[in-house]
């Protein structure tokens, strides 16, 4: 079942590199990563609102809400901050090269909240192999934007 995960997270890195791509080219015609990075949240707020309207979930508790640490609801603003860097960054980078440097920031910051436990996730320590994957990732940031 692992495979079938994995393969839905990779449709989902595809995805995110077509975001980077268009909202580079709305940037270059809007000829502002601001104003990119805005009308794409925009897209994003108007599919979850119909998301929400179609499916109607239960509503969560206040309690539930007001006890969730802070951290929690730091996505939105991270979410933000990737849309904009995509507007920003790719075309100066190339779409390759951002997301392969995108990557290796996921995965250096992840090996660190797993090692930790940080953000309720469950313990995961730093290995050799999977320090090393990291450093391939980088490795191939460097092959993918200058060779």
């Amino acid at each position: 079942m692992d495979i079938v995960w994995i393969v839905l997270a990779a449709g989902a890195g595809a995805c995110f590199a077509v975001q980077a791509s268009a909202n580079a080219s709305l940037r270059s015609h809007l000829h502002s990563p601001l104003w990119a990075a805005f009308f794409s949240i925009c897209g994003t707020i108007l599919t979850a609102a119909t998301v929400m309207l179609i499916l109607r979930p239960t509503p969560p508790e206040a309690v539930a809400a007001r006890g969730a640490p802070w951290w929690n609801w730091i996505g939105g603003p991270m979410g933000a901050l990737i849309v904009l860097s995509g507007a920003a960054l790719a075309p100066r980078l190339g779409a390759a090269a951002f997301i392969a440097a995108v990557v290796g920031g996921q995965l250096a910051c992840s090996l660190i909240l797993d090692h930790f436990g940080l953000m309720d996730l469950p313990r995961q320590a730093v290995t050799p192999g999977r320090l090393l994957g990291v450093l391939l990732v980088f490795a191939g940031v460097v092959l993918v934007k200058f060779h």
